[in-house]
Order: C-alpha cells, then sequence, then structure tokens
C-alpha cells in the first residue's frame, strides 16, 4: 500500500510535461473570447517552415497524457499544436454549449488567436468527432489533411445502448465518468484490446483523484 501523499499519476504527469518541453513546446493559456480559455501545448518556435499540426484527444485524459509519444515522432517534422478540451485539463468556458462543434468552433477560435492560418489536423476517439467538425466548419481554406482514428463519427444511440448492455450498467455517464474503482475497471475492459496485469484499487484512486474522467487506454500505452 502506497502511502496517501504519494500521488503516481502526478509524478507521471511531470514526466510527461517534461517530454512536451523536452520536444519542443511550452504551454499556454489563452482567452479565446470573454467566456472561453483554452490551454494548449504550442511551438517555443513559432516561425519555423515546417508545417502546422494540431492533435486533438479523446474523451478523459488531459493532451498530455494521450499525445506523449506521437509529439515526441512528430515535433521534428511538424509545428504542433496541441489543446486541452473544453473541461479537460485547464480549459474552461462560462458557456453553456456542450456540442462537439462548440469544441471545434473554439480550437478554431484558439488557431486564429495564434496566427495558424493552415493546418493539419488529427484526432482520437471523441477528439476525431471535434476533428471531423473542424474541418467541415473552416473547409479546405484552413484545414488541409484530417486524420480521425478510433472515432465514432457515425455513431448512434443504439451503438450507447449496445455499449451499455455489453457493461451491465444503466447509464452512460456511470462508464465514461467513472466515480468508483468499480466503474473504471468496467471500463477499462471494454477499451483496452489486450488483456493487462491487475492494477491495484489505490493507483485506480489516484487516478479518479487526478482527473475525472480517464480513457485507460492511453495508461497502457504510455
Amino acid at each position: 500500500m502506497s502511502p496517501s501523499f504519494v500521488s503516481f499519476a502526478g509524478l507521471y504527469s511531470g514526466y510527461l510535461r517534461r517530454c512536451f518541453t523536452g520536444a519542443g513546446l511550452i504551454a499556454q493559456k489563452i482567452d479565446i473570447d470573454n467566456e472561453t480559455t483554452l490551454h494548449v501545448w504550442r511551438p517555443t518556435n513559432q516561425a519555423t517552415l515546417k508545417p502546422s499540426l494540431v492533435l486533438i484527444h479523446g474523451f478523459g485524459p488531459m493532451a498530455i497524457w494521450q499525445w506523449r509519444q506521437q509529439v515526441q515522432f512528430l515535433a521534428p517534422h511538424f509545428n504542433l499544436y496541441v489543446p486541452d478540451l473544453i473541461f479537460f485539463g485547464e480549459s474552461t468556458t462560462r458557456s453553456k454549449e456542450r456540442s462537439e462543434q462548440f469544441q471545434a468552433e473554439s480550437v478554431g477560435k484558439l488557431l486564429e488567436k495564434l496566427g495558424v492560418k493552415k493546418c493539419h489536423v488529427a484526432g482520437t476517439s471523441y477528439g476525431g468527432i471535434v476533428a471531423y467538425n473542424m474541418a467541415k466548419m473552416l473547409g479546405n481554406e484552413k484545414i488541409d489533411k484530417v486524420v480521425i482514428a478510433s472515432s465514432g463519427v457515425n455513431m448512434t444511440k443504439n451503438h450507447n445502448v449496445r455499449l451499455m448492455e455489453r457493461a451491465g450498467m444503466d447509464k452512460i455517464e456511470d462508464l465514461m465518468l467513472p466515480s468508483s474503482t468499480q466503474n473504471m475497471r468496467k471500463m477499462m475492459k471494454l477499451a483496452v484490446a489486450k488483456r493487462t496485469s491487475f492494477i491495484p484499487d489505490f493507483l485506480l484512486k489516484d487516478l479518479l483523484n487526478v482527473s475525472a474522467v480517464f480513457h485507460l487506454f492511453v495508461f497502457y500505452s504510455g
């Protein structure tokens, strides 16, 4: 049993931040309007001639939890912009909007604030839906290539119904917004393709304390 004051997730987050800074990125919080603030990792030097690439994380993790390996590989070839979507990490809003379209519009405003004229965009899971909406909203004048990975762009209500049947749960928020280690284990079982070794409850509780929601597959792939 680990001491209560030790946060392994917090220590790992510190390591991830060092990975991002080591890849030539800096963290910044930008007010995109009078209601919304986005936290983003951006290039220390934006004046290079490299093409711009936006990486959009999935539902649950902050950007640093999702993109560590990709950032280290892609940074030599692209000017990387890695935002936290609204209500993840340090990105917040007072707006009552909650749609994927609002997320896409907000990232578009962020890029405008940063002076990014045109970019590629890649999104995974929920981030893929946001990337799709960015491309649809901003068009090929501002968005070049789009990569969408593991994303239910055409998902319907029936997909959620079947997912809940597989999970043996009544409400989708109990699965996607786990508040207990039991529900986190159910999410793990559905989210991770290969069997993993047992994870003790104290580590799962630590993850719950660090982030209210968390895609555990990024924990294993990190």
